[in-house]
């Protein structure tokens, strides 16, 4: 009897922290301007008085395009809570041609017989470091310790943005980063991909973390092998995780945040990101 009131004290316990950590996390709407186009900005801010380190947070593009006004402020919440518990700014941009607002997609790589993801993931890039130098204006964000974080197309898009110069850059988490996935097993020209893929490890200046789950069905491990190999041998350095299979597609295993913290927690502490726990 003692064991199950042991139990469930422990259980009461366990839902009040997740309690009040939901509580302490503040969520602030901001916009950021690029050219004539505004964005939507969530900002997690954690408890306390900062300055907190900066987690820019990018999602990804379904390959339905009606899929894209679903994006706003409930975007990778879960993500994002796990990173405010631990001290850190999380930032979500919801980029050009996603959310309710929507616009104009700027994303695009044209037809596949001549796809260029080059400049698709620096176009989204620039909403990405549009989002870093709003934030990094603020006197509660670390202008010393910026990370850029995304999953498929923001994953894509975090690896173009740190192809170029970000101010306080320490490194970049890519999740099943990639553009041009037709359906599952079939990428759009992945020649093209790979040899994008290459463009941006030869300027790339910073550590990062890349993480393809067994049985992505957007990404699978062949292509992902073949961009992970392709970005360092043109320089990039990028420590490649394996993943084990997550759910029925592997494309969501950023929800799976029990799997990656470790490896993730790990890489962040490396950098000087957070501190080690």
């Amino acid at each position: 009897m003692r064991r199950v009131v042991a139990a469930l004290a422990l259980a009461g316990l366990a839902v009040m922290l997740t309690a009040t950590m939901a509580a302490a996390e503040t969520l602030e709407a901001l916009q950021t301007r690029i050219d004539d186009r505004q964005i939507a900005v969530y900002l997690h801010r954690p408890a306390g008085t900062g300055p907190f380190p900066v987690l820019v947070l990018s999602h990804g593009s379904p390959r339905d395009a009606a899929g894209r006004a679903e994006f706003g402020k409930g975007t990778l919440a879960a993500v994002a809570r796990h990173f405010t518990a631990r001290g850190v700014m999380v930032v979500v941009p919801i980029r050009r041609g996603y959310g309710a607002e929507g616009g104009a997609w700027a994303e695009g790589y044209g037809a596949c017989e001549r796809a260029d993801f080059h400049s698709a993931g620096l176009n989204s890039a620039r909403d990405i470091r549009a989002a870093v130098d709003a934030v990094l204006s603020r006197p509660d964000a670390d202008r010393r310790r910026v990370v850029l974080m995304g999953v498929s197309a923001g994953g894509w898009g975090s690896i173009a943005a740190a192809s170029q110069s970000v101010p306080g850059l320490l490194g970049v988490v890519n999740f099943a980063g990639g553009r041009g996935s037709l359906k599952a097993g079939e990428v759009c020209s992945p020649d093209a991909l790979v040899g994008a893929a290459a463009r941006y490890g030869g300027s790339s200046r910073v550590p990062q973390l890349w993480l393809y789950s067994s049985n992505d069905r957007f990404f699978g491990p062949e292509i992902a092998s073949r961009l992970h190999r392709a970005f360092q041998e043109a320089g990039g350095r990028a420590e490649f995780v394996a993943a084990p299979p997550s759910g029925d597609d592997g494309h969501r295993y950023i929800r799976a945040i029990d799997q990656w913290q470790g490896a993730v927690g790990g890489f962040l502490a490396a950098i000087g990101f957070i501190g080690r726990r």
